[in-house]
């Protein structure tokens, strides 16, 4: 008798993890993901990545707007999964669901628990400059990812990616240690390790508040910020009153200047920081224009004597 199996998941980050449980021969009875949101400036309703997969595959989708009814449990029970797995899905599970399959339910993690609980962990990880991450699955419990860790697999961190890079491997990392997890869970073989709670840290939703950044901070710092924050919300300067979001930078020699001072460096834009250090920006995308490199900037914006970031930093 197949495994009867239930996915909730919602961002492109999930899309993997689904997609290995189908390529596997799982029986997915349901997927749950949230409500299609509008975007762009039509405002047209959205469908996530998941919903799309789903339907590809003709697997009935549920977005209920939240999981603390009675119809939702019930709708849920009425299921009959023997294991629910939960891959960004963006809502809380209540306990009520927690102890519908007998299985118990999974999640797959963006961090190494317990570092980086919550609901950026690849974000904050690269904003905080560590060398490596990686993927966990758990059990789930009651409290906000801090279910018994089950399997972890760990990456190294280049000093130049990007959050987005980042999500981009480690959502394929997460669809194969779902597929061992599963495999072990099959085979009764799971071993299940409590999370040290002396050695927890969170990883909060991202705001826009954190985006524009203090040039009096280190470059190593900020540098870290603008990869972090790379694609979304994306750090940004203020440059004669007009914004400028910054996507990739490299850290270089300083020369002394104030921080947020800005030079033309054979051919490329560079900024002053607090300490030693001064970044050059590689990407950015002026106001109302496109991204490009700076570079391509400078020819079309050459510096005037005393070009300055407008001191706004919330960093």
């Amino acid at each position: 008798m197949s495994m009867r199996v239930l996915f909730m998941g919602t961002p492109d980050f999930a899309v993997p993890s689904l997609q290995v449980l189908l390529d596997n021969g799982y029986e997915v009875c349901a997927v749950y993901t949230q409500p299609d949101k509008p975007k762009g400036r039509g405002h047209r309703l959205q469908a996530p990545p998941v919903k799309e997969l789903a339907q590809k595959y003709g697997i009935p989708v549920f977005q209920p707007k939240t999981l603390r009814t009675g119809d939702a449990v019930s709708n849920l029970a009425a299921l009959r999964p023997d294991v629910i797995i939960v891959v960004a899905y963006g809502k809380i599970l209540p306990l009520e669901v927690l102890e519908l399959p007998r299985l118990g339910c999974i999640n797959v993690h963006g961090s190494l628990l317990p570092k980086y609980r919550g609901a950026a962990p690849i974000q904050w990880a690269v904003l905080n400059g560590e060398k490596c991450s990686g993927v966990t699955t758990m059990f789930m419990g009651e409290g906000v990812d801090t279910g018994d860790i089950l399997l972890q697999e760990q990456v190294l961190l280049d000093e130049e990616e990007t959050a987005g890079e980042l999500f981009d491997r480690l959502k394929e990392i997460g669809a194969q240690l779902l597929q061992k997890t599963m495999r072990r869970l099959e085979e009764g073989t799971l071993i299940r390790i409590p999370q040290k709670e002396e050695d927890a840290t969170l990883a909060p939703m991202l705001s826009k508040d954190l985006a524009c950044l203090d040039w009096k901070q280190p470059a190593e710092k900020l540098h870290n910020f603008i990869r972090g924050l790379n694609p979304w919300p994306s750090a940004y300067a203020v440059l004669d009153g007009k914004k400028m979001k910054l996507h990739a930078s490299r850290r270089i020699p300083g020369w002394g200047g104030a921080p947020g001072e800005l030079r033309n460096i054979l051919g490329e834009l560079a900024v002053a920081c607090g300490g030693e250090e001064a970044l050059l920006l590689t990407q950015l995308q002026p106001e109302n224009s496109k991204k490009m490199d700076s570079r391509s900037y400078l020819l079309g914006h050459p510096l005037h004597q005393g070009a300055k970031f407008e001191e706004l930093g919330n960093l």
